[in-house]
């Protein structure tokens, strides 16, 4: 499983306490290897099963519509859509301490 293409970010706010950006991932596509700087909020706005590629290896994510998740800062990982369709999700970075 090796994506050809980039997934598509939107940066919607983006102000001095938090980012908000738009992620779609239309089926092959990844985010790329990244490391979270700031903790963060994901809200799926469709359900399906991302791939989750990091240091342990690979491990599926299952989002569900509007079931949002919050992460620590510090996570490093690629996330693929091996799915048969697009996956979106909004991601929220809190710069706030």
């Amino acid at each position: 499983m090796t994506p050809e293409k980039s997934a598509q970010a939107s940066t919607i706010i983006d102000n001095h306490r938090v980012r908000v950006t738009e992620w779609r991932l239309p089926p092959g596509t990844a985010t790329g290897h990244h490391r979270h700087e700031l903790d963060y909020v994901v809200v799926p706005m469709t359900t399906g099963t991302l791939v989750i590629r990091d240091a342990e290896g690979d491990r599926d994510n299952n989002l569900i519509a509007g079931a949002p998740y919050y992460r620590d800062s510090g996570a490093e990982h690629n996330v693929i859509n091996d799915d048969g369709h697009e996956i979106v999700f909004i991601e929220i970075e809190s710069k706030s301490a």
